[in-house]
């Protein structure tokens, strides 16, 4: 019997597992970089060790300096989690050799899936089918559009498309970068494109003793940078016979590796039904919940109950009831590439959550959120900016889709920039609610549409007006003398009350009266007031009340309704002049190090072109130029750390370099 768990892992995953290991009565041990000192799954574990540093490298990629706290912690298992080591063969024979339980598959599981390459020839020999895998040197004579992919690893990283012949090199040699800084091996190769298709997996669960699980399928076609951003169980495009074929072909793939534990099998399902191998997961899925949520089974607790040993029972797996669906709240966004966040957390909270972590008593509906972030936390740039995954099951993948756009329009998240408006719309977009999906869906339906902020212009003015009126209420209840009185409150009619804000869009400028006979906003023609405090609005118009919630945190306000979230900066009256940036001046949007500099002084560039390779949070980001123009500095060099904000280079516009060679002829 296993008596006290290391979790090898961090952030949301960590606190699931120790949530597993707290109900059977397991003794836990949390591991945690410098930056994740004071993370919630290091506070809710029996005791914790620190992994000096800060960079996965020196930190949870260690399997040495893991084990080292295992030893001293008195631990005699290891689960591994999800990311990281979850899938190094070296790392699970290590903790055997340790003496320790290893809460996954054997290692020479992990070793067999662990190149894609040699994969996909085990599972063509075990009869499951595969796409033909190419060479890169060669596979441009297979045609095109091609997907170049690592080797090593998931997750989306080391993966790149390639529909012409003129961007094989380049996306070789970008794929063969991202795989090697996150998963320590270069190696790539490509395969056919199969565009409209779908990515299905099955999830399978098998014993020491023979008995091989299939719990159902997922569907996880919608996909951003080849990360999975929505998973449902089960899909809508699977039915009782497809379903019984991915099944057959999960658990053949399983016993052909002598698989033990929890893992997933990957396919892709084409227009016309037939599907094709991907990969096995040999570990745990981000998306597992929505598999506990049908099926009713704890798959962490079943992942620790067979690493002792225990029998699954020989009968079918349990039943499905209802649908589920999951997405991850990222920090992120989407209409700028997706760009990730990092900074301060300064509000999360998600109402009307039925559970947190644990598998549900019932088919719902209900809200699960498993995250491992909470108010005041830090977001850092050393790790995978997801935030949350937030579940929703019922008795109908509508009910569920419905029940999931509403928890999260209801969430409130303040301090960095996140996916949630995007998620929102997908839930409630026609095409999604019909099942029609696939992982082209993003493409296809446009991020113009997708990743336009829930609230419009008009709630964006609405929401500054409460922006200024919550702060006027602030500012006079922390005055001295008649705190009780509006501010700006007049007999007569005078000047308005004016502030500025920085909006989604440019500047907001709110001008009201407040006086005997209420409110007046030209901004707002019409909207009455209700009630003002400093964090909380109501305004009324044509009949109706609206709420408005309002947070100043940092630099920024926050005010959030059901029109839409809505963040202001507020404008100052008198501007600091040592604030000014130099016009054509490229930022770096976030902390990170240059992986290359692809320009130099003096060089023409045209506008859209790529200067300067980021990388940050796990991936590559690429800084273009804003306009056509001149480089009249550049700031960077490759290898070099850069703080959010830096100046990388400045573009002096081409009318501009213009003339100024007309005025020195």
């Amino acid at each position: 019997m296993i008596k006290s768990v290391l979790v090898a892992n961090r952030g949301e995953i960590a606190r699931r597992v120790l949530r597993a290991c707290r109900e059977l009565g397991i003794g836990t041990v949390a591991v945690h970089s410098d930056p994740d000192a004071n993370a919630p799954h290091v506070r809710e574990a029996d005791v914790a060790g620190r992994l000096p540093g800060a960079s996965p490298a020196e930190t949870y990629l260690s399997a040495e300096r893991l084990l080292a706290v295992a030893k001293s912690a008195g631990a005699d298992a290891v689960h591994p989690g999800y990311g990281f080591l979850s899938e190094n063969a070296g790392f699970a024979r290590a903790v055997a050799d340790a003496g320790l339980t290893w809460i996954g598959p054997p290692p020479e599981a992990i070793a067999a899936m662990g190149s894609k390459i040699e994969a996909k020839k085990l599972m063509a020999a075990a009869d499951v089918p595969v796409l033909p895998e190419l060479d890169p040197a060669e596979a441009g004579d297979a045609g095109f559009p091609l997907l170049v992919k690592a080797s090593a690893g998931g997750g989306g990283r080391g993966m790149r498309i390639v529909r012409a012949p003129g961007e094989l090199d380049e996306a070789v040699a970008g794929a063969r970068r991202e795989a090697e800084s996150a998963f320590g091996d270069p190696t790539v190769f490509c395969e056919p494109l199969l565009e409209g298709a779908r990515h299905i997996e099955v999830q399978v669960l098998a014993d020491a003793h023979g008995t091989v699980w299939t719990l159902g399928e997922r569907e996880c076609s919608i996909q951003r940078r080849h990360q999975k951003i929505v998973e449902e169980a089960p899909s809508p495009a699977v039915g009782p016979e497809l379903r019984a074929e991915l099944c057959d072909a999960a658990a053949n793939a399983a016993r052909a590796i002598g698989y033990v534990g929890a893992g997933t099998v990957e396919f892709l399902l084409a227009r016309d039904g037939r599907f094709f191998f991907l990969e096995v997961n040999t570990r745990l899925q981000v998306e597992h919940p929505v598999t506990e949520c049908v099926y009713g089974v704890d798959l962490v607790r079943l992942q620790i109950e067979i690493a002792e040993g225990a029998r699954l029972p020989a009968a079918d797996a349990p039943e499905p009831r209802g649908h589920a669906i999951e997405v991850r709240l990222y920090a992120e966004d989407p209409a700028r590439d997706w760009r990730p966040a990092s900074g301060v957390l300064h509000t999360f909270e998600v109402p009307g959550v039925d559970v947190e972590f644990a598998v549900p008593a019932s088919p719902g509906p209900g809200l699960r959120l498993d995250s491992g972030v909470e108010t005041g936390g830090e977001v850092g740039v050393h790790y995978d900016p997801m935030l949350a995954k937030l579940i929703a099951w019922a008795p109908t993948r509508a009910a569920a889709a419905r029940r999931l756009a509403a928890g999260l329009r209801g969430a409130r998240v303040h301090g960095l920039p996140t996916n949630r408006d995007l998620l929102v719309r997908i839930l409630e977009e026609p095409g999604f609610l019909d099942g029609d999906t696939d992982t082209g869906y993003l493409d296809r339906i446009g991020l113009d549409r997708l990743a336009a902020p829930l609230a419009g212009e008009a709630a964006v003015r609405v929401s500054a007006l409460a922006a200024a009126l919550a702060q006027a209420a602030a500012d006079r209840s922390a005055a001295g003398v008649l705190g009780g009185l509006p501010s700006g409150w007049r007999n007569v009619r005078s000047q308005p009350q004016r502030r500025t804000f920085e909006g989604p869009s440019g500047q907001v400028v709110v001008d009201y009266y407040l006086h005997r006979d209420g409110l007046v906003s030209e901004l707002c023609p019409g909207t009455s007031l209700v009630s003002a405090a400093p964090e909380r609005v109501v305004l009324e118009h044509d009949g109706l009340r609206e709420t408005f919630a309002v947070t100043i945190a940092g630099d920024a306000v926050h005010v959030d309704s059901r029109l839409g979230a809505v963040t202001l900066r507020p404008v100052p009256r008198f501007a600091d002049p040592s604030g000014r940036i130099a016009p054509g001046s490229l930022l770096a949007p976030m902390p990170g190090t240059v992986v290359r500099v692809e320009t130099e002084p003096g060089a023409d560039v045209a506008a859209g072109q790529t200067l300067v390779v980021l990388e940050a949070m796990k991936m590559e980001h690429r800084i273009a130029a804003p306009s056509a123009g001149t480089v009249a500095e550049l700031n960077v060099a490759a290898g070099q750390q850069v703080e959010s904000g830096a100046v990388l280079a400045v573009i002096e516009a081409s009318g501009k370099a213009a003339d100024t060679e007309g005025n020195a002829e």
